[in-house]
């Protein structure tokens, strides 16, 4: 039984204690409501959640637990002198999933039984043709020790979630059964149906936080890794970022970050100062036509793919930066240039401050506006004295995400920029940033283990710094220049 057949087996059973509580609530009084200490909804929803919760929970905690102990349990199982050499363990249990994978495939789309599964030999041709069938391509010299390891891993699968729906079902009845006998007339069912809501509502907050915490411990361990394999001077202190698959690795991080903080840069120099003068404008001295037309005209741009924006940087923009400005000039030959991934993604982030700063605006009280006309003020002067200062918040919050949206943005950088990491001064150079490397970093060939894969969670722990960063020190200025109204 598959793991969303249990879940709708949970859930069917509970809605079917949810009518059973309800109706056995009403048949202790007779059908008088009166004489209930709660609604009849809330004895059904009562039975539900005793009936459900548990069971979920169950299976929550044994989908977490199961993967580590049976993966363990597997790796013990496989003696060292088996393995090739040069192959990792976790490399090894890769490929014993996916050869557990393709024998259920096999299974599946065969007339194999168990008994014909467990007798394969890794080694046979015919077990090669159908494991290719069902696209699990074996390689010529398979290792027999981990061709049995697939097959007692998915033995071990197998059995475990046997074992899981049987708990499972068997706590599911044990909750049905429970609730409904606790059904009587001065039961305080609506006291656990509140609880359980609150108890959501605090698991809802926990997953959001724990989310994080796990974002960064991830980011953390895997960065310590690194750094056991690579110097952390060679890491933060070199200016060459130069990885070498086959060893000699210069892994310097400053190129990255000075392409990141430099197209970031330009974009929030084209997208602020555009989007917070369209969001006045359209505030503040726009028609209601006007309004009606050009605010939805603006937020269009926030619909269109990324990679519509990095088509456009590299078959329109960046030709004609190179053809009008650059070549002239003689600073620079190439269409990809930190210019053209900056105005392009500048373009980008204009509703993202447009909007926001807008929405913000309009937010301020009108009588501080009536107030400032009353003592004499133009509507200029309202705007900049007045209605900004109390906006300031709404506005650092918009161009805040404007920065970590530029920060962040990969599509654009790799058909506008380029991939050359290097530290220059110059726009009309190609340059990368730390979202592009990271991406780069980790597709290919290369071995997971290897400091050239691992250094993308060093990139991805440093952009997490550096954008922490930016949002205290946009705290401490909206912290020092808002002006607050009672």
């Amino acid at each position: 039984m598959s793991v969303g057949l249990l879940l709708l087996i949970v859930i069917a059973v509970a809605a079917l204690g949810y009518g059973l509580g309800r109706r056995r609530a009403l048949a202790s009084v007779q059908g008088d409501l009166r004489r209930l200490h709660s609604l009849p909804g809330y004895y059904g929803q009562s039975v539900f959640i005793l009936t459900a919760a548990p069971a979920l929970l169950v299976m929550l905690a044994w989908l977490l637990i199961q993967p580590l102990v049976i993966e363990n349990h597997v790796i013990s199982t496989i003696a060292p002198g088996s393995i090739a050499d040069g192959s990792s363990t976790s490399l090894v249990l890769s490929d014993v999933r996916r050869m557990a994978g393709g024998l259920d495939a096999l299974v599946a789309r065969s007339s194999l039984s168990e008994g014909d599964i467990a007798a394969l030999d890794a080694n046979s041709t015919d077990v090669r043709g159908r494991l290719a069938e069902v696209g699990v391509a074996l390689a010529s010299d398979v290792d027999p020790a981990v061709f049995e390891t697939a097959k007692a891993y998915r033995l071990i699968l197998r059995t475990a979630l046997l074992i899981m729906t049987t708990v499972v079902v068997a706590v599911t009845l044990a909750g049905l059964f429970f609730s409904l006998s606790r059904i009587r007339p001065d039961y305080r069912a609506r006291n656990v149906s509140e609880r359980a809501v609150i108890a959501l509502l605090i698991a809802s907050s926990f997953v959001a936080v724990m989310t994080t915490v796990g974002i960064v411990c991830s980011l953390v361990f895997e960065t310590w890794h690194f750094f056991r394999l690579y110097s952390p001077e060679g890491f933060f202190f070199s200016t060459v970022w130069n990885p070498q698959f086959r060893g000699g690795s210069d892994l310097g991080i400053w190129p990255l970050v000075w392409g990141t903080l430099y197209v970031s840069f330009i974009a929030l120099l084209v997208s602020v100062p555009i989007g917070l003068l369209a969001a006045i404008y359209l505030a503040e001295y726009a028609s209601k036509t006007v309004r009606a037309v050009v605010k939805p005209a603006i937020e269009i741009l926030a619909g269109i793919p990324t990679i519509v924006y990095g088509l456009f940087a590299l078959i329109t923009v960046g030709p004609f930066l190179r053809d009008y400005f650059a070549a002239p000039l003689g600073i620079g030959s190439s269409s990809s240039s930190v210019m053209t991934a900056g105005l392009v993604m500048g373009i980008m982030l204009i509703p993202f401050v447009s909007s926001l700063s807008d929405d913000i605006i309009n937010a301020v009280p009108q009588s501080m506006r009536d107030g400032s006309f009353g003592l004499g003020a133009t509507q200029s002067e309202t705007v900049k004295q007045v209605i900004l200062p109390a906006a300031l918040p709404g506005i650092v919050g918009a161009i805040l995400l404007a920065a970590s949206r530029a920060i962040g943005e990969t599509m654009i950088v790799v058909l506008g920029a380029g991939a050359a990491a290097k530290l220059s001064l110059n726009p009309f150079e190609a340059m990368t940033t730390i979202t592009v490397k990271i991406v780069s970093q980790l597709t290919g060939d290369t071995e997971f283990g290897s400091p050239e894969t691992l250094v993308a969670f060093a990139l991805g722990l440093t952009l997490f710094v550096f954008t922490l960063a930016l949002n205290v020190v946009a705290l401490y200025v909206v912290r020092k220049y808002r002006e607050q109204y009672e």
